[in-house]
């Protein structure tokens, strides 16, 4: 195979590697509701809820779970990549609207395009939560009693730590003295809390978790936190869209008391039954209807979520090849801008994969676009490096035997820099694909599925078998991937050039 057909080769490889999922992709234009959901098991029970009533209204619905925290979620919705999600009055006013009284958040939301209902029937306030033992023992009954203890070592959960009515008001509304303070993911929290790893953390108080680990809320002595009334967010549009999706969400007011919610929950992270199994059984319970659910076995899920990730880490593995290496070939035919191209795609790679996929969600929204060209620049540095340095590594004495045949500078890089430069270019999309592999696990965090929406799962409900159902796979599609490009280099790396073993 001749030199310059080496990017169109491969890219064509990967893109092949997920045809059904091209299929998919051009088969969903069909106007759907789109329901988001947060990445804690509340927001997800009524994220399938929501997503139920509107199938009960005769539209067609789909529930893009887990995809990330609230600005993402708030984000997505005022673009228009989800058209309804479960938020909170506290979080509106604090985080959202900060300064919005309570009772002018319609006012607040209408020039967003935004609506909300009335309340669904419970307050899922914060709370600080204490091992009853440890709070006997140095007598703490009140978040002020805090003070007393500076050494107390805390655990919060990672958007808690950064909200407007998360840590850093409520230590400056109590004077608290305590700066051994970590960011967790909630759900994980809760077992360095049990475990004695931290002394605090923060609690949603609807949570199942404080009846399971037994734990004491602390009281808010001085009324830091607000109410948390659950609402349904959405955009103003569905009520000429859909009133009848509408109609439906707002017959859900008052209809989800707190012990409910309390119960739903625990449906799902003590008794494992799937969130959509809950929500058809609180919908025929409340209303009546029943609402159908079917569960996927694992094979269909794992089946699924193959294709999702085939369809990921192709397209950015092709777009990263046909960018690639033709960067790297500018780096090494013209030294000076050289330097900047290896800089530039070098700051790419050290830029965290979680920061650069949410950087793509103001350009792209959220979904599976913005996690492609996020993997995609994320795998340019292996292929723009090993490009270059497998051309600028060729002896200087095989070039000038070319030119001075009178071969031209296009049938040089053809025939003698490309071929030459070969393994080192399979070395390095070897390297990006395997990269590339393991970091599209987090594209499930803004709803691009894959692999990671299983671990995700897993996580989130401390459930090891979802997340092997998740991380197995991924691992064998990274051995796939080297397979390919050992494969591959059968193919486009000329015989005299290949590494003989055995011999």
């Amino acid at each position: 195979m001749r030199g310059p057909a080496i990017a169109a080769a491969l890219a064509a490889m990967m893109i092949t590697g997920a045809p059904s999922m091209a299929q998919d992709a051009a088969g969903s234009a069909a106007r759907t509701i789109a329901v988001g959901s947060k990445t804690f098991t509340e927001s997800v029970v009524l994220g399938e809820i929501f997503t139920q009533l509107a199938r009960l209204a005769g539209a067609r619905a789909e529930h893009r779970k887990q995809i990330g925290g609230t600005r993402i979620l708030f984000e997505a919705l005022t673009r228009g990549d989800i058209d309804a999600y479960p938020e909170y009055t506290g979080t509106l006013t604090q985080e959202l609207l900060p300064g919005t009284p309570a009772g002018a958040l319609d006012a607040a939301l209408a020039p967003l395009g935004l609506s909300m209902s009335a309340p669904l029937g419970f307050n899922n306030t914060y709370a600080i939560g204490m091992k009853p033992a440890l709070a006997d023992r140095l007598g703490i009954r009140a978040i002020s009693d805090l003070r007393r203890h500076p050494a107390l070592q805390f655990g919060f959960a990672n958007e808690f730590m950064s909200r407007g009515d998360g840590w850093p008001a409520l230590r400056a509304r109590y004077g608290l003295p305590q700066t051994s303070v970590r960011g967790l993911d909630h759900d994980l929290a809760y077992r360095a809390l049990d475990a004695g790893q931290i002394a605090a953390t923060d609690l949603y108080s609807t949570d199942a978790e404080i009846r399971a680990y037994g734990l004491r809320v602390l009281e808010d002595d001085l009324r830091h936190f607000p109410d948390y009334q659950a609402v349904v967010l959405y955009r103003t549009a569905l009520r000429h869209e859909a009133p009848a999706v509408v109609g439906r969400w707002e017959a859900l007011a008052g209809r989800v008391g707190q012990d409910a919610m309390i119960a739903l929950n625990a449906r799902a992270k003590r008794d494992r039954v799937p969130e959509g199994r809950i929500a058809s059984d609180f919908l025929t319970q409340t209303f009546g209807e029943a609402s159908p659910f079917v569960s996927d076995t694992r094979a269909e899920r794992i089946w699924m979520r193959t294709r999702e990730h085939l369809w990921l880490v192709g397209v950015s593995m092709a777009g990263a090849i046909l960018l690639g290496i033709p960067l790297g070939l500018w780096a090494a035919k013209q030294p000076r801008a050289g330097h900047a191209v290896l800089a530039v795609v070098g700051v790419a790679q050290t830029v965290p994969s979680l920061a650069l996929l949410v950087f793509m969600i103001p350009l792209l929204g959220i979904g599976t676009w913005p996690a492609i060209a996020a993997l995609c620049l994320y795998s340019l540095l292996p292929i723009v490096r090993n490009t270059h340095q497998g051309v600028t590594g060729i002896a200087a004495d095989l070039r000038d035997s070319a030119r001075s045949l009178g071969l031209p500078a296009a049938a040089v890089l053809r025939r003698i820099e490309l071929p030459l430069a070969s393994p080192a270019i399979l070395a390095g999309i070897k390297t990006a694909a395997v990269i590339n592999v393991g970091t599209a696990t987090l594209g499930a965090l803004i709803g691009a599925g894959g692999f990671g929406q299983p671990i995700l799962t897993g996580i989130r409900l401390a459930d090891v078998s979802l997340i092997l159902e998740g991380a197995v796979p991924a691992a064998l599609l990274a051995l796939l991937a080297q397979v390919l490009r050992d494969s591959a280099g059968r193919l486009v790396v000329p015989r005299g050039l290949r590494l003989t073993r055995g011999r």
